[in-house]
């Protein structure tokens, strides 16, 4: 199979699971908004950093050594799969017994249950994570979208019950707790490997030796990406965590659906072309392109959008969280082209650069994070903007010098579709001044910027080859 095709096939599968998994996430979400109150979200986003700093350990980096390895063994895989068992049981007794010192640090007392309860995702992720592995190497998205949405359909399902039943902040519980499991099964049943009692320290050495500074790296990662959410826990209310949440949440809607996908699929297809430079170079160039096109302009208009789209779906409780999701999608519009930059680094096997960049940008981005306290929620988010920009430069300082290939040359192959997006969703946006009903400005703005949109780059060949793609995707009559 080509490149293209393997491009075609993996990015639509992977985008049909980003598009179902978040459609029905947003669907959801909003049933859940309107029946839930934010400082019900934010009570259980105060937990979040504990259990997603726990997994980024248990992973371990693994499952990135696993797709780069050329030949892999069943003993590879059982060896990892012991280990990530026996990871996630041990954290699980951590959590455990940590909980009541949780509750005691946002002096919110039900948080102890609730992370004793939320934290058993841990075991029931960790038996799954294998098959998941080699679905991604053997380029299966099918099998993932497939999984992925019937998980979120039922498991949403079960949270929106609950939530009418008044069960209130536990009906998110549930849903987590439900969609690991569903996952869990459902990944068994679309692979048809099994683990075995096999456990090799050969192994586990060669794929720690690269793994352990994507460890640290994703370790680092995650306890800064959650760390936002405990600041603003501790330093303000429940209900500004829960807004903050939902608009960031909304704001990362386009671009989830986009980067997640090309960057699952990108990993292993430019590891199949990493002994021909230039042609890896070339595809990759082609990527960020096409990925900006689709990208900028979704955020965009989600930014102009946005005063209607939360007024109309979620009512006027998440008012606040408007100007969140209209800042903070700005910083989020750009994590498609720094994830294609460190996927290039872990390709060449450079995870030590990959780690150094890291440590690099999360001191500074922390010391910014630290500096916005004062300026209360809308300062944080201005905070990840910012940082954004220079987070971007230092990603591509290295690409630069390994492939000639820095911060000026990919400005100029994606500055264009910004401008593009801007111009095209500004009618958009300055409609919502009219205060006219919320429903007809939301229309008015879904209508009119994608046309705007089109007639700009109707003729451009990036355009040409995504609808391409989506052709050959559609049904034959």
């Amino acid at each position: 199979m080509s490149i293209k095709k393997d491009t075609v096939s993996g990015i639509a599968w992977s985008f049909f699971e980003r598009i179902s998994v978040q459609g029905v996430h947003f669907l959801i979400g909003i049933l859940l908004a309107r029946l839930l109150m934010p400082s019900d979200f934010g009570t259980v986003a105060m937990v979040s950093v504990f259990y997603t700093v726990s997994k980024a350990i248990i992973n371990s980096g693994f499952h990135n050594a696993l797709i780069r390895k050329e030949k892999r063994s069943n003993e590879d895989y059982c060896t990892v799969f012991i280990f990530n068992v026996c990871m996630s049981s041990l954290f699980y007794v951590i959590l455990f017994f940590a909980a009541p010192w949780v509750a005691d640090f946002f002096d919110t007392p039900i948080l102890c249950s609730i992370l004793r309860v939320q934290s058993i995702c841990l075991i029931i992720d960790s038996l799954g994570t294998i098959q998941v592995t080699r679905l991604t190497i053997h380029l299966n998205f099918k099998g993932l979208a497939k999984r992925a949405t019937i998980a979120s359909v039922i498991s949403g399902l079960i949270g929106v019950s609950m939530a009418f039943l008044g069960y209130g902040l536990w009906a998110l519980v549930a849903e987590s707790i439900t969609s690991s499991l569903l996952n869990m099964l459902l990944v068994w049943f679309y692979s048809n490997w099994r683990p075995s009692l096999i456990f090799s320290v050969k192994s586990f050495k060669d794929m720690f030796a690269f793994g352990w500074k994507l460890l640290v790296t994703g370790l680092i990662n995650t306890i800064y990406s959650n760390l936002t959410p405990l600041i603003i826990g501790k330093f303000y209310t429940k209900a500004d965590l829960g807004e903050y949440m939902r608009g960031t949440r909304f704001a990362r809607f386009p671009c989830e659906m986009f980067t997640l996908s090309l960057k699952r699929v990108t990993y292993p297809l430019l590891a199949k072309l990493q002994s021909d430079t230039e042609k890896m170079i070339s595809v990759y160039r082609k990527y960020i392109c096409s990925m900006s096109m689709c990208v900028f302009f979704g955020c965009t208009l989600l930014a102009a959008v946005a005063r209607p789209f939360i007024l109309f779906l979620l009512t006027e409780k998440w008012e606040a969280s408007i100007i969140y999701l209209q800042i903070y999608v700005f910083s989020c519009m750009f994590d498609h082209i720094s994830a294609i930059n460190l996927n290039l680094l872990k390709v060449v096997g450079r995870s030590d650069i990959f780690l150094k960049l890291e440590i690099i940008k999360k001191v500074i981005s922390l010391a910014i994070l630290l500096a916005a306290i004062p300026f209360g929620v809308v300062g944080i988010c201005v905070s990840k903007v910012i940082f954004t920009q220079i987070g971007l430069v230092i990603n591509t300082y290295y690409t630069g010098k390994l492939f000639n290939l820095g911060y000026i040359e990919q400005f100029n192959d994606y500055s264009g579709f910004f401008m593009y997006s801007v111009i095209a969703c500004l009618p958009a946006y300055l409609f919502t001044f009219l205060h006219l009903n919320h429903l007809i400005s939301l229309i008015f703005g879904l209508l009119s910027a994608p046309l705007l949109y089109w007639l700009m780059l109707r003729n451009n060949p990036y355009m040409k080859d995504v609808l391409e793609m989506v052709k050959e995707k559609l049904p034959r009559r």
